[in-house]
Parts: structure tokens; sequence; C-alpha cells
């Protein structure tokens, strides 16, 4: 189901723009559809409050939890099995945090990711986007969204955008507490400065050598880490949010000097943050982590050259729960 498939039921039962921000007010919120104050001459038409149960009822089929995992960091990740039966992860953060997926599989195919090794199988609907967060927030306090789950939210651009503006409007989430994570394309920066609703930018950048970057990332949008940063100090400047920047940690492979200095030259100055997060091991990948030392001696060294970056770790690493492994071993259970 799509947001605007549920708007167009709610206004076939009768429902006017009054009825109809209400009925989303309290989905997004996690309430009962027919809860919420009640203002003068706001009351359900008998149409609407007749169908209201069977529009619960297919709101709820949309996804259901299959499994969860919770880590001793306070994180809990949830596997989602959809109505047809494909599953995604989603994952409920420390500091009243979500991560929701986008996309069952992904095409992107980053070498030292899960979830995009068996590409992309189909595209999740807004609706579905949203029921994640309407699942977590009926287990506890949801006040931040961060698009980083499966699937690029770019190839997603449609159903991404228009939950994000449902979640900005009457999700009552605030518009830089909802996230959308891409490794870069240029339809990002075309569209995101055009909705209501405009959220933080998470960039996927992992290296500043646009061949390793070439390796690393090989069907993301050729597009280069210069060229990716200035895009990203646009939009930056223009919302007034800075740009998370995030970077895999790949010992022996991004984690040396030259890319620190390579970093220095492009953010000094810009209006970001970079994030680095240690690589969460994946059994069958050729890749290691660098120790906790050197991720926090690169973290140092970017702060006394006067570029702000954060050392963060990885939600669910004690249960092996990497974005896609919790699927990854549903799949070959079954």
């Amino acid at each position: 189901m799509q947001i605007e498939h549920l708007r167009q039921f709610l206004r076939h039962h009768g429902a006017k723009p009054c009825h109809e921000a209400r009925v989303l007010r309290a989905w997004t919120q996690g309430r009962a559809l027919d809860s919420g104050p009640i203002a003068a001459g706001d009351y359900f038409p008998a149409a609407l409050r007749a169908a209201l149960p069977l529009l619960d009822a297919e709101l709820t089929a949309l996804l259901r939890v299959r499994s969860e995992h919770a880590g001793s960091d306070g994180s809990s990740r949830l596997l989602l099995q959809l109505g047809d039966g494909q599953t995604v992860e989603s994952v409920l953060l420390p500091k009243d945090g979500l991560c929701v997926s986008s996309q069952v599989g992904c095409a992107v195919g980053c070498t030292f990711c899960m979830t995009g090794r068996d590409g992309l199988l189909r595209q999740l609907g807004s609706a579905e986007i949203v029921a994640q967060v309407v699942l977590a927030r009926r287990r506890r306090k949801v006040a931040k969204v961060v698009f980083m789950g499966m699937g690029e939210p770019a190839h997603n651009m449609d159903n991404v955008l228009d939950a994000i503006d449902l979640l900005g409007t009457e999700g009552g989430i605030g518009h830089k507490n909802l996230v959308f994570s891409t490794v870069g394309d240029r339809r990002v920066f075309e569209r995101l400065p055009q909705g209501t609703v405009k959220p933080a930018l998470a960039l996927s950048l992992h290296t500043t050598r646009a061949e390793l970057r070439v390796r690393l990332l090989p069907k993301a949008q050729a597009i280069g880490p210069a060229e990716l940063v200035e895009l990203g100090e646009r939009y930056a400047r223009a919302t007034g949010y800075p740009i998370q920047y995030q970077w895999t940690l790949l010992a022996g492979i991004n984690d040396g000097g030259d890319e620190l200095d390579g970093i220095v030259r492009l953010l000094k100055g810009k209006y970001a943050v970079m994030n680095f997060i240690p690589w969460n091991e994946v059994d069958g990948l050729a890749f290691s982590r660098p120790s906790w030392e050197r991720a926090e001696a690169m973290s140092l060294h970017l702060y006394r050259h006067g570029v702000l970056a954060k050392l963060r770790q990885s939600a669910g690493q004690d249960i092996a729960g990497a974005c896609g492994q919790l699927r990854a071993r549903s799949v070959a259970a079954a």
C-alpha cells in the first residue's frame, strides 16, 4: 500500500481534510486510528467510522515482527516480514532513534555489505516504510528516523520522500531528525530541496580516492568524492543542517594516513561531520576492521586538523546483526 492509496481510501469513505489528517496522525504515532482530540465539527462521518476496522487490518498486515534480537548497547534489531513474505530489517537505536529499510535488497553492491549480495528484489511502498516507524513506536519512543537500513533510498525516491513528508508532518518528527542516507545520486540534490519536509542528509563517502570508491561501491552513480562533497555542501548551506559523512573503516584499505590527508582537504571548512564506523564483520567477506585504538587516532587527527569527527559503534555487533545479516540467516534457514 502507498500513502496515496491510504488517503484515497479515507476520502472514498467520506473523510474531509481534517479527518484525513487525524487518522494519519494517529497511525504514524502508533495510536488507534480513531484516537486524538476532537475539534468542533471534527467527528468522523458514519461511513468512515465503519471503514476504520478494515483499514486498521490492512495497515496491520503490512508487516509483522518475525524475530527480535536485543543488543547489549540498548539497540534491538527487528527482522520484519512483509505481506508478500519478503523480509527487511529495522533497528531500534539508543536515544530514541530508529533505522528503517527502503528496499528488499539493494542494487548498489557495496563490496563490504551483506544487503546487496543478492541484488535488488523489490521496492518498499511508502506505507511499508512508514509502517516500520509505527511498529517501533508501539514498542518505544521514536524521535529520530534514519533511512540507513536495507536498500538505497535514492533508488526508491518517490516512496521514501512520501514517507519522509508524512513523518515530518503528521508524524511529528523534526525535519533535521529525518536522515536520508545515500551513496550519492544527483537526483537527491535535485529533489530534496523541493520538498516541504527537507531531511538531513548522510552521504556514504568511505574513501577520498575516486578509483577506490568505484571498487568499493561498484554500482553507485559515477560521482567522485570531491564533487560529492561540493553537492553536499550546497545542501547543507541551504538547509542549515550539516552533512553527515559515513565512512566504514576497513583495515588496510581506507584507514591510512593518505585518506586522513584527503579528508582534511575535502572537509576542512565545510558544514560537515565525519562519522567513522568500524566495519561490522560479515562471514565470507575478506575485510577486517581496524583496532579501536586506530579508529580513535583517526578521529583525533581530524579533530586536530579542524574537521569534526565522531567514532560510532555499529549497533548489534554482539548479535552479528549488521544490515542484511538477519535476513540472510533467515533465508538460508528457510
